[in-house]
């Protein structure tokens, strides 16, 4: 379980860090249909942001023991970026098609890590 979890934990990291990457390299360009100098601006200082956050997935993937809490908490800040997905979905209609699995994976993920984290924290030894 704790392999599992850990392996998990790094693979959401590293793909934080190199959806942040493309995204401050590219800017507005990394963003479908999208255009103008604020959106590029946005884009570019959000996803300085979401790096540093694969940079803590991955920095809570190699403590040892690995902290229940700290995975709850960062799957609690993913659980919320698919609240606004879903929020926007509902307000604005659907998105670009590529941001539809992304929602899926938004919505998906954070409920397998909360379990993860519970299993982890039971076969922790008192």
């Amino acid at each position: 379980m704790v392999r599992s979890l850990k392996w998990l934990m790094l693979a959401m990291g590293v793909a934080c860090v190199a959806i942040g990457i493309f995204h401050i390299t590219l800017g507005v360009a990394s963003v479908p249909g999208e255009t103008g100098t604020t959106v590029d601006s946005r884009e570019r200082f959000y996803n300085a942001i979401f790096l540093g956050y694969g940079l803590a997935w991955i920095w809570a993937a190699r403590q040892s023991p690995i902290s229940a809490t700290t995975v709850r908490r960062l799957a609690a800040i993913f659980a919320l970026g698919a609240v606004g997905r879903l929020l926007s979905l509902a307000i604005h209609g659907w998105p670009h098609w590529f941001q539809v699995p992304l929602t899926a994976l938004e919505v998906v993920l954070p409920p397998i890590f909360f379990w993860l984290a519970t299993a982890l924290k039971k076969s922790a030894p008192a």
